[in-house]
């Protein structure tokens, strides 16, 4: 590790983590781009396809979008204190950022059904009132929040005899509360300065990779048999397991990207995840337009592969060319003229 990686390098590294949590999501949305008609083709989960199904439900489903969200999270209180800092409201800057998400979400729900925008701006609104607290109370909602959470899914995976208070148990570990513990954990990193401090804490980054590494493997291993053996819960099977991998994953990054080289190499995924709004929202648009032009009734989890590596490889492309020119995306731009008007502001 490179103890004297400058903030720029900093900022370059979480567009890198972005970056791949869009390759990530991709693989997970671009079935969705087909619309399943009921009584239609249905996707044939059989052999190779099935095979590439399960690694996706074990390596990536749940835990990029939660990567992404961590990730949102810390830019949301790095855009506050900012905004503080240029003797702006915080409070109402991050909710006038988040409305404009919430439009800009509503248009894209027409566009693609499965948009996570307008999610985001719903929830991104709940960590308002935390901008003002203290790290020490933050670790403690954050806890409280994943143990209830990870005591909900033990509950409905280990004691199937309550049926009766499944609707409750089924809020509490659903996709909108993994959202926002992982909208805090980022909220958390950013106030706690974590970020600046990756070099001091690497001892204790490696340990949390090697925990969550051995945790992951459980689960996997879990998911993978429970697949194979068309057991019950899997869906809980894989939000069981959500968090300690991406936990992995985040902590492997951090030590991978504290390495200069590294960093310099993987630029042009920094890129992509610089304008990380405009190539969500392009994906729909480019994943759609290939699956036309192709012709795919149904897309498969082969189809699912290329496709995504077909689009992925036109937005490095396209993010690359579009900096050579611009400082900022484009729908990055609309959403920050949404946020302060006129209003000149440095970035």
């Amino acid at each position: 590790m490179n103890p004297s990686i400058t903030q720029k390098e900093r900022i370059m590294s979480l567009d890198i983590i972005r970056g791949f949590a869009l390759f990530g999501i991709l693989l997970i949305n671009v079935g969705a781009y087909q619309i399943i008609i009921e009584g239609g083709p249905m996707p044939d989960y059989s052999g190779i396809n099935g095979i590439i199904h399960t690694f996706i439900e074990i390596f990536v489903q749940k835990k990029f979008f939660s990567i992404f969200s961590f990730l949102f999270g810390i830019g949301l209180y790095i855009f506050a204190s900012r905004a503080e800092s240029r003797g702006d409201k915080p409070k109402w800057r991050m909710g006038r950022r988040l409305l404009a998400l919430l439009i800009l979400g509503i248009i894209h729900v027409f566009i693609f059904w499965g948009s996570i925008l307008l999610v985001y701006s719903i929830i991104g609104l709940l960590l308002i009132p935390f901008y003002k607290t203290n790290v020490s109370t933050l670790k403690k909602w954050l806890g409280g929040i994943t143990t209830i959470y990870l005591t909900s899914l033990l509950l409905k995976i280990f004691l199937p005899s309550i049926e009766t208070i499944y609707p409750y148990i089924n809020f509490f570990y659903s996709d909108m509360i993994l959202i926002f513990i992982m909208f805090l954990a980022g909220f958390l990193t950013a106030k706690a300065k974590w970020l600046l401090q990756i070099h001091s804490l690497s001892k204790k980054i490696k340990w949390i990779q090697m925990i969550t590494l051995l945790l992951s493997i459980i689960f996997s291993l879990w998911i993978w048999n429970a697949s194979q053996n068309e057991g019950k819960n899997i869906d809980e099977l894989i939000a069981l397991g959500a968090i300690p991998t991406t936990l992995f994953y985040l902590s492997t990054f951090f030590i991978l990207l504290e390495n200069k080289r590294i960093v310099k190499i993987l630029k042009p995924i920094s890129l992509v995840g610089q304008m990380a709004f405009t190539n969500y929202v392009a994906q729909s648009f480019i994943g759609t337009a290939i699956i036309s032009i192709m012709g795919i009734e149904v897309v498969s989890s082969k189809d699912i592969i290329y496709i995504a590596l077909m689009i992925y490889g036109i937005q490095i492309i396209f993010s690359v060319v579009w900096f050579k020119f611009f400082t900022m995306g484009p729908l990055e731009k609309v959403w920050r003229f949404m946020t302060y008007g006129k209003q000149k502001v440095k970035q």
